[in-house]
């Protein structure tokens, strides 16, 4: 059964969270980062509001996937990670 669209805000958020709390993630997420954004944007029901946030959210796990230090990678875009966390809470 696939995820409802708020399913995967709420998924896109955790993986989000953990980045932020632990400082270091996996490439993995990055592109399950990357697939959930495609998916998002394509829906209908997410508002015009998120869609930035989501386009900078896929720049981030594109950067993630070839980076050659992903923890650094992260540490450098811990500000903006809460922030966007933040921000869907808002906006959805």
């Amino acid at each position: 059964m696939p995820l409802g669209h708020q399913d995967q805000m709420n998924l896109l958020k955790d993986i989000l969270t953990n980045h932020y709390d632990d400082c270091c993630g996996s490439v993995a997420e990055c592109e399950q980062l990357e697939r959930l954004v495609k998916s998002l944007m394509v829906n209908s029901q997410i508002g015009d509001g998120v869609k930035p946030i989501l386009q900078e959210i896929y720049n981030y796990s594109q950067n993630g996937i070839n980076s050659p230090n992903l923890d650094h990678h992260i540490n450098s875009q811990k500000e903006n990670l809460s922030q966007w966390v933040q921000d869907m809470d808002t906006l959805s």
